[in-house]
């Protein structure tokens, strides 16, 4: 009986947004294209939240982002791994005693 009573998904696309011809554009182009895909997927789930949906896998559609991000940013993986080797060691607790504020009894 709860399977009748649950809102039904549907994603409407407008074949003539802009988004939507450059994705099948790239897709026709490659269809292995895994960027394509993500950006597909992403649509959808964005679609899903803004409608007030909740995502199935929340750490897949993170993940997602975060490799989206990358790549606009031009990102490679290997090059996220050195940027964090390259960050400076943090603080001793000793020099953070000295600039804390002072303490209220």
């Amino acid at each position: 009986m709860g399977g009748y009573m649950s809102s039904k998904k549907t994603m409407e696309i407008n074949p003539e947004n802009s988004i939507m011809d450059e994705l099948r554009k790239r897709a026709e182009a490659d269809k292995n294209d895994k960027s394509v895909k993500d950006l597909v997927l992403l649509l959808f789930e964005t679609a899903l939240l803004t409608s007030g949906f909740s995502l199935d896998e929340p750490n897949t559609f993170g993940s997602r982002i975060h490799r989206m991000l990358k790549l606009g940013l031009s990102i490679e993986e290997d090059d996220a791994v050195e940027g964090d080797a390259e960050m400076p060691p943090l603080e001793d607790d000793a020099d953070a005693e000295g600039s804390k504020m002072e303490e209220v009894d």
